[in-house]
C-alpha cells in the first residue's frame, strides 16, 4: 500500500468545479441586492406610509448616516443619479464600493481564487470615523446639502 502525503488530497478553491459552479455565490447575491433595488424602485419611498419613519430622526430629529437611503436607492434605480447623491451621496458611494468589490470577487471566483479582504482595527476605526463625521457634517447648518 502506498502512503499518500495529506497535503496532496486537500482540495483547493480550483478543484471544486466548473468556473459556473464557482459563481453561484456571488451571482445569488447580485440576486439579491438587484432584487431589493426593484423593490425599493417599485414602493417609492417619498409616498408617506410604504416605509417606517427612521426611528433616530423621529425621536431626535438628528439625520443618521442611513437617513434618506431608500430615497437614494429608489433614485439610483431610476437613474438619477444626482438625485441619489442629494439623499444620501454616502449611500451611492456604497453602491459603487460594492459593484467594485462584487466585480473583483466574480473574476476571482471564476478563475479559482478566493476573495479575502483583511479588514483590521484602522480600516474599522477609520470607516466609524468616516460614518460619524458625515453624520456630524450633515447636520450642521454648513451641511444641509446632505440633508435627505
Amino acid at each position: 500500500m502506498r502512503d499518500v502525503n495529506a497535503d496532496s488530497q486537500r482540495v483547493t478553491p480550483s478543484d471544486t468545479g466548473s468556473a459556473l459552479g464557482r459563481i453561484a455565490v456571488p451571482a445569488g447575491i447580485l440576486a439579491a441586492v438587484v432584487g431589493a433595488f426593484a423593490y425599493v424602485g417599485a414602493v417609492d419611498p417619498n409616498e408617506p406610509g410604504h416605509y417606517p419613519a427612521c426611528p433616530l430622526y423621529s425621536l431626535t430629529g438628528i439625520y443618521c448616516p442611513g437617513c434618506g437611503g431608500l430615497r437614494s436607492a429608489h433614485a439610483f434605480a431610476h437613474g438619477d443619479f444626482l438625485g441619489a447623491l442629494q439623499d444620501n451621496a454616502l449611500a451611492v458611494v456604497a453602491y459603487l464600493g460594492f459593484a467594485v468589490v462584487w466585480t473583483v470577487w466574480v473574476v476571482r471566483a471564476a478563475r479559482g481564487r478566493s476573495l479575502r479582504i483583511d479588514l483590521g482595527p484602522v480600516h474599522l476605526w477609520s470607516l466609524g470615523a468616516l460614518l460619524l463625521v458625515f453624520t456630524v457634517v450633515r447636520n450642521l447648518p454648513l451641511g444641509g446639502w446632505l440633508h435627505p
